[in-house]
């Protein structure tokens, strides 16, 4: 593990794997990092610093840290954790449920985590995603996943828009993202990635708050989508074998 991934480097630029797990999986509020391609997340530290990558919701502080402090990392540093998160294996790290209604939540640093003393609520138009085990999640434990709720008939739904386009509401994921959605070239896979994660990206791209290359190529396959089409894909993908 480079020094930049396991210690950062004081006192501009923390350790990728705080955020980003030693595993590269990755949390909800951030992005999983294992078995992309090390040229495209390059290509993303270079769209933070230029300005082409940021939030839709200016709120959203891990991306504000992300431009903040991971861009001052110097090239040597990037491409180094580049190639080591591009070389871990991805694994099966959240299960999805389909559900009407769903753990009462409470904010747990930038993450969703189930309320206590547990009680449920409706799903409404929402994705609820929360660790398995909050203690080790908090302790990161890269052994410990998520779970996220989805609204009931998503995962039907989904499967219709990524693999046909839903009568052409969109393009079919697999044109881009190749077969199983397991990646193509510098495009990324995107099955079982946090869905929580998806929508936010979606949006952002659909938005134009993501202007780099790749998501400049993606903003007219998914003008359409509305947030439910965001939610049904996004469950639907993260749903599948990585």
């Amino acid at each position: 593990m480079p020094e930049i991934v396991a210690h950062g480097r004081k006192p501009d630029v923390f350790a990728c794997a705080y955020c980003h797990l030693p595993n590269g999986q990755g949390r909800p509020e951030n992005s999983s990092l294992a078995g992309l391609p090390a040229g495209y997340i390059v290509e993303q530290l270079d769209d933070f610093k230029n300005g082409a990558r940021k939030s839709s919701e200016p709120r959203h502080l891990p991306i504000a840290m992300m431009i903040a402090s991971e861009t001052k990392a110097t090239a040597q540093e990037i491409q180094s954790a580049a190639r080591y998160f591009s070389g871990l294996t991805r694994k099966p790290w959240i299960r999805i449920v389909e559900a009407s209604s769903v753990p009462k939540t409470r904010v747990a640093g930038w993450m969703l985590a189930s309320s206590t003393p547990a009680a449920t609520e409706p799903i409404g138009q929402r994705i609820i995603e929360v660790p398995e085990n909050l203690e080790r999640t908090e302790l990161r434990d890269d052994t410990s996943g998520f779970i996220a709720y989805v609204p009931e008939g998503s995962l039907a739904r989904g499967r219709a828009l990524v693999n046909t386009g839903g009568n052409g509401k969109a393009v079919p994921c697999a044109k881009c993202h190749g077969p199983g959605l397991r990646g193509s070239g510098n495009v990324p896979p995107i099955a079982g990635r946090s869905p929580s994660y998806m929508v936010r990206q979606l949006f952002d791209i659909q938005s134009g708050a993501r202007a780099g290359t790749l998501s400049r190529e993606m903003r007219t396959p998914i003008r359409n989508l509305t947030l439910d089409d965001m939610i049904a894909i996004s469950g639907y993908v993260a749903s599948l074998r990585p």
